[in-house]
């Protein structure tokens, strides 16, 4: 998948921020990339210049930082944020994407 080199920056940033969380796989489609445990916690959308992430929650994570929440079953919610730069690589984030990883155990 092809990605400018400000692009592949923020995702291996992400990469290296949640490596910590055990382990991940790492599926790459044909426009996007699912991080996944047991099933996918989130997906990855490069654009030209930042990354669009998706989460998967249990309920709607309620933030300015996210665009759009879809309801996509009864307890699974998809989050979607812009990741524009390395400072939007945060706590909070990190924190959204454990939350994820573990929904998805």
């Amino acid at each position: 998948m092809e990605m400018t080199l400000e692009v592949k920056a923020l995702y291996q940033q992400l990469l290296n921020d949640i490596d910590i969380f055990g382990n991940i796989i790492i599926e790459e489609k044909k426009t996007s990339i699912h991080l996944k445990n047991r099933a996918a916690f989130a997906g990855v959308h490069p654009r030209k210049s930042y990354l669009i992430l998706n989460i998967v929650s249990s309920e709607p994570i309620v933030s300015p930082r996210i665009m759009k929440t879809e309801q996509v079953s009864k307890s699974r919610f998809h989050n979607e944020l812009k990741i524009e730069k390395a400072e939007d690589i945060d706590d909070e984030l990190i924190k959204w994407l454990h939350k994820a990883f573990d929904l998805m155990q």
